[in-house]
């Protein structure tokens, strides 16, 4: 493992970060604010308890998923694509280094960010809520996996856009709809049988829920299938992606 292959290319996204801090911490941060301040304590304070639960609190874990869903993919969707873009993605496909250095250094800097950005949201939300974190281990474990797992699929979303304007279809279009309809503001048995089981295709419920569990105790669908759904959508992320660098696809083209 060529580990400082991995280094050079964390620390060059890393920077790229740094100088675009307001686009990429700052903007996040300042948009889940104001779900917390409209959703939270206004509506949030006239709403009753969800399971127990108030409502503002209720809807913490899915507003951070929203957030890190979203930026976990267009980080790293731009991190690749710009190499691409701009042709020096051949100095590092003609370098000594394996696919698998060439993902750890993007995708580990892109779910950086988004860690970065999720606990940033978690802090914030202090100043509108209050909330408590029942099991901080499975929190902190949901948070880096569903971040590593996204930004795997906002690399492999990089690879095969051809220009910006398909970089923010899949965010826009598919990512977010899916967050909102997966349960961030509500709990799926508050709807009818027939939507609650259509409901349970939509893949972000599993992580929201999942999520929700590790904060207060309560989900919409069990913990192991929580973790097995994100552990399943890793593996074929991770599949496509060497797949892609085996076949050259969309790289050398």
């Amino acid at each position: 493992m060529n580990f400082y292959a991995i280094k050079a290319i964390y620390k060059f996204e890393m920077a790229r970060t740094f100088r675009t801090l307001m686009q990429s911490i700052a903007s996040p941060v300042l948009s889940t604010s104001l779900y917390f301040i409209v959703f939270g304590a206004a509506i949030g304070s006239r709403m009753g308890d969800i399971d127990g639960v108030s409502y503002g609190a209720f809807i913490i874990p899915g507003l951070m998923m929203l957030a890190l869903l979203s930026e976990s993919v267009s980080n790293a969707a731009f991190g690749i694509f710009f190499p691409k873009f701009s042709g020096t993605i051949y100095e590092v496909l003609s370098a000594p280094v394996s696919f698998v250095e060439v993902v750890c250094g993007y995708v580990g800097a892109a779910a950086s960010k988004s860690i970065m950005l999720g606990i940033l949201i978690l802090i914030t939300a202090r100043f509108f809520v209050d909330y408590e974190i029942l099991h901080p281990i499975w929190m902190l474990s949901f948070l880096v996996l569903t971040a590593v797992t996204f930004s795997l699929f906002g690399f492999i979303l990089g690879i095969l856009s051809n220009n910006f304007q398909q970089l923010q279809v899949v965010p826009l279009l598919v990512i977010t709809p899916l967050t909102f309809l997966g349960g961030s503001f509500y709990s799926i048995s508050m709807l009818p049988p027939l939507w609650q089981t259509i409901t349970l295709f939509n893949p972000v419920v599993y992580l929201i829920s999942g999520f929700r569990w590790s904060f207060y105790g309560v989900s919409d669908v069990n913990i192991g299938m929580s973790v097995g759904m994100t552990l399943l959508f890793m593996l074929i992320c991770i599949s496509i992606i060497w797949w892609i660098f085996k076949t050259g696809y969309r790289l050398r083209q």
